[in-house]
């Protein structure tokens, strides 16, 4: 079980999706993260192994891209890898056989329309171990509040890429936590800043998107 672990934690580290993927060159022709998920499942070995071999390669990946050993087509390139494995786990995931840790809703705020940032985050998040509901773009604020109730104990994350939708996330972050004090909100994107975070009074803020897994892991409930 470790050898398929490690098998799966080194396809999502290097990005190596599939075999007909050429990425990396390294390890063109072999089989990637999809085949051996596949392969694994069929030969028996527990879904949460693969996930814990998604977890492993993509904190490898996150520490080299904060050592500034890789960069954001490594992360994404990751992200994908790991999106292969998770769709061989869906049904564990759907059934409950597959136990995650908690519910991490995300978007992209009132008036803007960028998701890269937002999806990376949530193939992240996924990939350790939470389950992701994401409102997609342009999401209001009582989009949010909406999802705060219909999954009670949950993370919110809120993203903007536009200075002026910087406010929309402001005004989104007070009124969640007026509605739940407890509930813990993260912030990303790229304007968005530590003395913004104290500012509005979100619990989070962090340029480097392994970080918030981090946190998420520190303050389940």
């Amino acid at each position: 079980m470790q050898e398929i672990i490690e098998k799966i934690a080194t396809c999502v580290e290097k990005g190596k999706i599939s075999r007909t993927c050429p990425f990396p060159p390294e390890m063109a022709g072999q089989d990637g993260a999809d085949e051996i998920a596949a392969e694994a499942l069929k030969g028996g070995i527990t879904p949460d192994a693969l996930l814990e071999g998604c977890m492993l390669g993509m904190e490898r990946i996150g520490k080299d891209f904060e050592e500034e050993r890789a960069y954001v087509p490594n992360l994404v390139m990751a992200a994908e890898a790991m999106t292969a494995v998770m769709k061989h786990l869906k049904p564990f995931l759907e059934s409950g056989e597959v136990k995650q840790k908690g519910t991490f809703v995300i978007g992209t705020v009132a008036g803007d329309l960028h998701d890269i940032g937002k999806n990376l985050v949530s193939m992240i998040i996924e990939g350790g171990g939470y389950k992701v509901v994401d409102l997609g773009v342009d999401v209001a604020t009582e989009k949010f509040l909406d999802a705060l109730k219909e999954h009670p104990g949950c993370f919110i994350g809120l993203s903007a890429l536009l200075t002026t939708t910087m406010e929309n996330m402001g005004d989104s972050v007070k009124a969640i936590k007026t509605a739940s004090p407890e509930t813990r909100v993260l912030i990303g994107g790229a304007p968005v800043s530590e003395s913004f975070r104290d500012r509005v009074g979100a619990d989070f803020y962090s340029p480097n998107a392994q970080h918030a897994v981090k946190f998420l892991n520190e303050h389940l409930p």
